[in-house]
């Protein structure tokens, strides 16, 4: 049952058409690793402890740093030197106490992400490199754990759910990582600053809907935004019968070594 601050607190929610006080009790009751907490994981975490998400785990090694505030708004100038994880907590505890947070310091690999999702109902990605994302979607297929993805490059950005059984994963679009130096990074080429913004949002509304059971999940198609032309177009994706890790056949069967599947060193 809600305490009367809760039907306070979510009394925008409550009064809505397909989400009453029944769904947000499933949303109290729903947990959520954020994996990331730079600018797709800053809005995803915020949005997610807004709207009553009960339970949000944060993953992420890295420190505030001073170029991070131009787009990860879950920091502020006072948290640079300190570990992401720290920071978003305390923003996401500033917005809603009554979330339990999680935090994992320290990087995912292939020996401890297993042991990490298992306690989630779903997944967001929120990360910036091919072998993490790799890695996430590997796990989620072998796991059954849905996975809201999103990315962001320069002024465009782009979002899907991966649902193992329901659609493609992101294997199904890139059965293999482009060649090492191909493709800049973020920190090479540069990300427009409200950009991860938007499509973290996209990423978090995907999530609520998920767990709501309400709206059209992103599955089987790919939001794709351009902020210079101001366009939102959508792209079908399809499941491939040869994808190594859905597919009919799969010859991926246990997590590998995604730095060096990715040419990383």
């Amino acid at each position: 049952m809600l305490t009367n601050s809760q039907i306070e607190r979510y009394a925008r929610h409550i009064i809505l058409d397909g989400v009453g006080g029944k769904g947000q009790e499933k949303l109290l009751r729903s947990k959520v690793l954020v994996i990331g907490a730079g600018g797709l994981g800053s809005p995803i975490a915020m949005y997610l402890a807004a709207s009553g998400i009960g339970n949000i785990g944060i993953v992420d090694f890295d420190v505030v740093d001073v170029s991070n505030l131009q787009r990860q708004i879950a920091h502020s100038t006072a948290d640079i030197g300190t570990p992401k994880t720290d920071s978003a907590e305390r923003t996401i505890k500033a917005i809603n106490p009554d979330v339990a947070v999680q935090k994992f310091s320290f990087k995912l690999t292939s020996e401890n992400i297993m042991d990490i999702i298992k306690d989630y109902d779903l997944i967001v990605d929120g990360t910036d490199s091919f072998p993490a994302r790799y890695l996430i979607n590997d796990a989620c297929v072998l796991s059954g754990k849905r996975n809201v993805y999103g990315s962001v490059f320069k002024f465009e950005g782009q979002a899907t759910v991966f649902s193992p059984g329901e659609g493609p994963c992101f294997r199904c679009l890139y059965p293999e990582p482009p060649p090492p130096g191909m493709v800049p990074s973020c920190q090479e080429a540069g990300v427009f600053g409200v950009l991860p913004g938007l499509i973290g949002m996209i990423q978090a509304t995907e999530a609520i809907k998920i767990f709501l059971g309400i709206g059209r999940p992103l599955i089987g198609r790919m939001l794709v935004y351009d902020a210079l032309r101001m366009e939102v177009r959508e792209m079908r994706i399809r499941k491939d019968p040869a994808c190594p890790v859905c597919g009919e056949h799969p010859t991926v069967t246990k997590l590998i070594d995604y730095e060096q599947f990715c040419g990383v060193r």
